[in-house]
């Protein structure tokens, strides 16, 4: 019923990839087909609706080996896979929008081994043994990674279950529900001879490497996800969970790389942009509060001039908070509101007095050894400098008169 014409059409015996492997993952074959109808099953209804707009359009789809063994991996496997396609500009691979879907096949073995016959004519344990797979189950209707980890995880829990009670697994096609996060049984599936596979006279066969740009495909591939990964990791000296954004979110990524080439790929400057841009920009971004991403080269020179301790952190958050709303130069910022540090040590103890004075329980405190405290007093003196105060003077100065007055 999804396909008005009655078959499909599909490769079948030469799919346009056979073997590669992604994220460790091995790939059996990658082979084109026409996509099906969108079946809509609604709980309570004894009909089902069909939407027939995809129906027929061309279809991509990689199978992998049997070689996954948890949800973890599955979802990983389908993430980096989904940064691929984008990275290529093959799609965006939404899978909300049904741009990239993701079919999963689980079995759960007895934990049995078939001996292999060698040379020899030995069977049993002698090394070339495989393990007996188990009855293969299809779960479809994934539309998110969470779905195809959670139902992975359901379903082998309930085929664990079935085996452990003695029940016999039937192959069969599984739906998803995402309210009761269960899978729940659809139709038997068939074995591959049922599907009676025939070669289509009105189609030519096709020879990928008689496309005229076929030698040259290699050259023109973009960067690609695990490359932009070892560059910002191994290159730029970026931890892995900051990396992970800029991979997945290819703006910010070439945001952050433009950065990094103006700091000289300074490993100790590239890291401390990365801090203000996941802890300033990217939750600003999220919300909406921000419309475009500062210059790079003046995001550059606010991490230089941080890193020269010309403005302190509190003051480099104020002056990134200007270029966000207004852009500008971050030391005319500074100039402009007076968040240049204050070096001198004179200025600074009268701020240090006037922290003493108001929160004079709390120094007490610092002076008997509550070490927390002068953190407290710090950030109050910075307060009262409007980020200008230079945090180390002041911790000099506060820790001099704990020792004065103690004396």
């Amino acid at each position: 019923p999804d396909i008005p014409k009655g078959y499909q059409i599909s490769q079948y015996k030469y799919p346009l990839i056979a073997g590669g492997s992604l994220q460790g993952v091995d790939i059996t074959r990658v082979h084109l087909e026409e996509d099906t109808a969108k079946s809509f099953h609604e709980s309570g209804r004894q009909e089902s609706l069909v939407d027939f707009n995809r129906s027929s359009l061309p279809l991509m789809e990689l199978v992998t080996e049997p070689v996954i063994h948890d949800a973890k991996t599955a979802g990983n496997f389908a993430k980096e896979l989904q940064l691929l396609l984008r990275y290529l500009g093959a799609s965006d691979a939404n899978m909300e929008k049904g741009q990239m879907r993701v079919e999963a096949n689980i079995s759960v073995s007895k934990n049995e081994v078939l001996g292999l016959n060698r040379a020899d004519g030995a069977i049993g344990r002698t090394g070339f043994e495989k393990p007996v797979l188990g009855t293969k189950v299809e779960v479809k209707n994934l539309n998110s990674f969470r779905s195809v980890e959670k139902a992975i995880e359901f379903e082998m829990k309930r085929q664990i279950e079935a085996l452990e009670k003695g029940e016999e697994l039937v192959q069969e096609t599984r739906g998803w529900d995402e309210n009761k996060m269960t899978t729940f049984s659809q139709r038997k599936k068939e074995s591959s001879h049922d599907y009676r596979y025939f070669p289509d006279p009105d189609l030519p066969k096709l020879f990928i490497s008689q496309i005229p740009e076929f030698a040259n495909i290699a050259e023109t591939l973009p960067e690609l996800p695990w490359q932009r990964r070892e560059k910002f990791q191994t290159g730029f000296g970026i931890k892995s969970e900051d990396t992970e954004m800029y991979v997945a979110d290819q703006e910010l990524g070439a945001y952050v790389e433009a950065v990094a080439k103006l700091l000289g790929e300074d490993k100790d400057l590239v890291q401390l942009a990365s801090n203000y841009i996941t802890s300033d920009l990217v939750g600003k971004r999220s919300v909406g509060e921000l419309k475009s991403l500062p210059e790079a080269s003046d995001f550059a020179d606010l991490i230089k001039m941080v890193s020269a301790k010309e403005v302190s952190s509190r003051g480099a958050k104020d002056i990134l908070a200007v270029m966000i709303v207004d852009g500008g130069a971050p030391r005319a910022i500074a100039e402009t509101k007076g968040l240049f540090q204050v070096h001198d040590e004179g200025a600074t103890a009268k701020i240090v007095d006037e922290v003493i004075a108001e929160f004079g329980a709390v120094f007490a405190e610092y002076q008997s050894g509550k070490e927390a405290s002068l953190q407290f007093l710090i950030g109050q003196g910075m307060k009262k400098g409007k980020g200008a105060a230079n945090p180390e003077i002041l911790k000099k100065l506060l820790k001099e008169r704990a020792q004065t007055n103690a004396d």
